[in-house]
């Protein structure tokens, strides 16, 4: 009982103390986690309102198809480069500070995208909602990975699945009440949803991650050093092959509902396939999880941007309606474990004291990678007037996190050789 009043107040360093190391991978571990993933579902609606409702805005506010995707943009560059904020936040207070800051700002981003009278108040409003949506995802992956130790793997991807759980459940209910009440009314909903239910849910995650034996500071310079790189070049590393791969995994993501009305099929359509490739997502995460398990970060990484050059690449014969739900859920289910093996590979090879931020900096440049992704496509888009060069640039991006993803696992298999 004495465990459960624990608080979480900063000692004399400014740091939050640790809860005893026993209760790694305990019963209340995995609470926490589904919490975690309660939170994630909810806060992640910043990152699919805005592709669901890119139609609505668009023919609203009269501009074109690259202008109409300038609030996506926004919203990935405020959940990016809000990412490492909120993880210092994290690693230096509790968790719960991040998750309240940004629940108040999706719920401030959704009423202001409610009222914007403009595609510039819009998108400021996205910018906002990314900074909401950042907290349920860099912060709260990265603290996750501190309460488990033998089944790390297998919750941060069932954590991660969140995210694309959220993709499963918003994109339907979304466009569900844009056709029923316009996308203001919409917006104005969601911003009441998420203050109501997302605050309660935060002040259940106080107490502070489990205690792990301390390193000494040979350890962790080989832990840092394990591939030959300083500390800085592998993570300068790993913020290209996030970015590259996540410029790559948006071109679906954020215009398939767009591409499906090109092709006649309608925006209801591209919703569904939408949901269905992020349904796929979920099992594909949760799966690579058990994977990154016994195979670990890199080689999970590299699998799983080698299988979504695979998908991408079926885009270009094939546009017929089923064959588009048929890749839909193949992306999803060959592409969900790239993002949580990032964070596998930070807790491998870099302290756990440096979990928050670290992760938050990758996640940061892979929401880069979608902001400048989705973006990309859309100008791409009106330059040629097809989707075709959009898919072949997402091809050409994913080449360049494979080529990482391989290099690394080289050096990480050779290394013990050489040593």
């Amino acid at each position: 009982m004495t465990a459960d009043l624990e608080t979480t107040t900063p000692d004399a360093s400014g740091s939050v103390p640790h809860s005893p190391p026993g209760l790694a991978d305990s019963p209340h571990a995995w609470f926490r986690l589904s919490v975690a993933l309660l939170l994630s579902t909810i806060g992640g609606v910043g990152m699919w309102s805005v592709v669901v409702a890119l139609p609505s805005v668009q023919a609203e506010f009269g501009v074109a198809r690259a202008d109409a995707s300038l609030p996506y943009t926004l919203t990935m560059i405020g959940f990016g480069a809000s990412s490492m904020l909120l993880g210092q936040l994290a690693d230096r207070f509790s968790i719960i500070v991040p998750v309240i800051i940004g629940t108040l700002a999706l719920g401030l981003g959704y009423a202001g995208a409610a009222s914007a009278a403009s595609l510039w108040q819009y998108m400021l409003a996205h910018l906002l909602i990314g900074i909401g949506s950042a907290a349920t995802f860099a912060p709260l992956l990265a603290h996750m990975s501190l309460w488990f130790a033998r089944r790390r793997g297998a919750a941060v991807g069932i954590f991660a699945s969140g995210n694309y759980l959220a993709g499963t459940v918003w994109p339907p209910i979304v466009q569900h009440f844009i056709a029923a009440d316009g996308w203001r009314d919409t917006h104005f909903g969601i911003a009441i949803f998420v203050v109501a239910t997302m605050l309660p849910l935060a002040l259940l995650l106080r107490r502070p991650p489990p205690l792990e034996a301390a390193a000494t500071p040979g350890a962790v310079a080989r832990q840092s050093e394990a591939l030959g790189f300083a500390p800085g070049t592998l993570q300068m590393l790993l913020v290209i092959a996030a970015l590259s791969c996540c410029v790559a995994m948006s071109m679906p993501q954020v215009h398939l509902v767009a591409y499906c009305g090109d092709l006649g099929y309608g925006a209801a359509r591209g919703a569904q396939m939408l949901s269905l490739m992020l349904a796929c997502g979920v099992a594909s995460r949760l799966t690579f999880g058990f994977i990154c398990d016994r195979i670990g970060g890199l080689r999970t990484l590299l699998l799983g941007s080698a299988l979504q050059v695979a998908s991408l690449l079926l885009f270009l014969p094939f546009d017929g309606l089923v064959s588009l739900y048929l890749i839909a859920a193949l992306f999803g289910l060959f592409q969900g474990g790239i993002i949580p093996s990032y964070a596998i590979i930070v807790r491998e090879y870099f302290p756990e004291s440096e979990a928050g931020v670290r992760v938050g900096i990758v996640i940061t440049a892979s929401l880069l990678g979608m902001a400048l992704g989705g973006w990309m496509s859309g100008a791409i888009f009106d330059l040629t007037g097809s989707y075709k060069a959009a898919f072949v640039n997402g091809i050409l991006w994913n080449l360049v996190n494979v080529s990482i993803a391989a290099w690394l696992l080289r050096r990480a298999l050779l290394r013990p050789a050489l040593a």
